[in-house]
């Protein structure tokens, strides 16, 4: 089983020789009312972009001008119902807050073309940084982020042709508007109407169903959240602020976990408790989360009184009373932590680990995710652990149904950060899970070998 454990190999083309063929903004296909929309304390601290890229093999029914015709007219259609994506981000006088205004000034659709085909990319699981020109930054006569957050358009789409006749559909939202269950229904939506089809999903706008409460009532000390040491207009690049954003070298890697090694662990997690009634806590997330936080917090020195904070996003819809509807569009997601000295870590048993990863999301109940709204309302705060996993695995973005077939794979575009540890789904398996690392040189060789050694496979 030893060999089921591997490094991805190292990416190909690292110029994919973009050229924008054309660029326009595309309007609401209908007049939409104009109204300022609210954005919830846990969408304020998402004011960055979010990029994706989606590839797709040659369709000869559906070449890359037709897929680029059709996703111009449904990008139209979809902004009647989702008004606020054609719309600005302001900042509210005398507040620190932002909100949405739905002026319908549209969003970006750009055409391009690549002198490379798929096959000279490489292998599309491992984050290429050359994917950053798959989706546009600016154009001209469009402001950049950095120059005028208030005028950027909230979203971006750019459709780039390879010569072998593939393509890639790439997008940037920015966070405030989507979380990843979200923008999985809006992604559903757009191929819908690129179908000529209905909406697979009407989605559920009322950003009030997460507004603090009056007066908020913080009821719990919230220890994964951290005050914030200025009023986040100031910060337009707020992503920045929820973890060390210390520039230095670091060494990146993927590593591969098999469904037979996800299953190998969760054996070996059961083992230990003989088959108790606990076992449901053991699922694959848990047990591939347990295994990366030994292995982050081991590799970054031996005092075994250290204590180590791992966050990883739940989704509150279904913890709420009443729940959020499945449809809500918006962040409805919070940071579950778990807390160990690394003496724990290192000498407990690998079931205890799990155990604790499970009671960080069984700890978000409605009167917690309430008080960790309100929270953001009194102290204007940012999630803060050691690190985070961020995981795509199941979000099932290359199992949309478009009119030319579903995405080879589909996968954001990656910038290196030693404090955010990313899970994204296996290419061919989606119950294999790729765990793609950034560390220095020395705390990843630590890491390296400790995620083989922790592992215990045996031949």
């Amino acid at each position: 089983m030893g060999s089921l454990s591997q490094e991805l190999p190292p990416l190909q083309a690292q110029d994919l020789k973009i050229k924008i063929q054309d660029s326009c903004m595309v309007l609401p296909a209908q007049k939409t009312e104009r109204r300022s929309m609210l954005l919830s304390n846990i969408d304020q601290v998402l004011n960055f972009s979010v990029e994706t890229v989606h590839f797709f093999p040659l369709n000869k029914d559906f070449p890359p001008r037709v897929v680029a015709e059709k996703l111009r007219s449904a990008l139209a259609n979809i902004l009647v119902t989702y008004d606020f994506m054609a719309g600005r981000l302001k900042s509210i006088p005398n507040t620190s807050r932002f909100e949405i205004d739905c002026n319908g000034a549209g969003a970006v659709f750009v055409v391009a073309s690549s002198d490379c085909t798929l096959d000279e990319i490489g292998d599309l699981v491992y984050p290429n940084p050359a994917f950053k020109d798959l989706i546009v930054k600016s154009l001209d006569g469009l402001p950049s982020e950095k120059e005028d957050h208030h005028d950027q358009p909230l979203c971006i789409v750019q459709v780039t042709s390879f010569k072998c006749g593939g393509f890639a559909m790439g997008l940037s939202t920015n966070h405030a508007t989507f979380d990843g269950l979200s923008f999985k229904i809006f992604l559903d939506n757009l191929a819908a109407l690129a179908s000529d089809k209905p909406l697979v999903v009407v989605p559920c706008n009322d950003r009030h169903l997460l507004a603090a409460r009056s007066p908020p009532r913080v009821t719990f000390d919230h220890p994964e959240m951290i005050k914030l040491n200025m009023p986040l207009e100031q910060d337009s690049n707020s992503n920045a602020s929820i973890f060390d954003d210390t520039q230095e070298d670091l060494d990146f890697k993927i590593f591969q976990l098999t469904s037979d090694i996800i299953a190998h662990l969760k054996e070996k997690a059961k083992k230990a408790l003989g088959g108790t009634q606990n076992s449901r806590y053991i699922t694959g997330f848990n047990v591939v989360t347990a295994h990366v936080w030994r292995c982050k917090a081991l590799s970054l020195g031996d005092d075994p009184e250290r204590e180590s904070r791992l966050l990883y996003a739940v989704d509150i819809r279904p913890r709420l009373n009443p729940p959020l509807p499945v449809s809500y569009v918006g962040n409805a997601v919070l940071s579950a932590y778990t807390t160990a000295k690394c003496k724990e870590l290192k000498e407990g048993p690998f079931s205890k680990l799990v155990e604790m990863v499970s009671e960080g999301a069984k700890r978000i109940t409605d009167e917690y995710a309430r008080s960790a709204i309100d929270w953001g309302e009194v102290y204007k705060g940012f999630p803060h652990g050691e690190f985070l996993i961020s995981s795509w695995w199941k979000l099932g973005f290359a199992k949309v149904e478009y009119p030319w077939g579903r995405p080879r794979y589909s996968c954001p575009v990656v910038y290196h950060r030693k404090d955010i540890i990313l899970l994204f789904p296996d290419i061919d398996n989606d119950n294999g899970v790729n765990v793609l690392v950034s560390l220095p040189s020395k705390e990843m060789d630590k890491f390296h070998s400790l995620f083989h050694k922790l592992l215990d496979l045996k031949d």
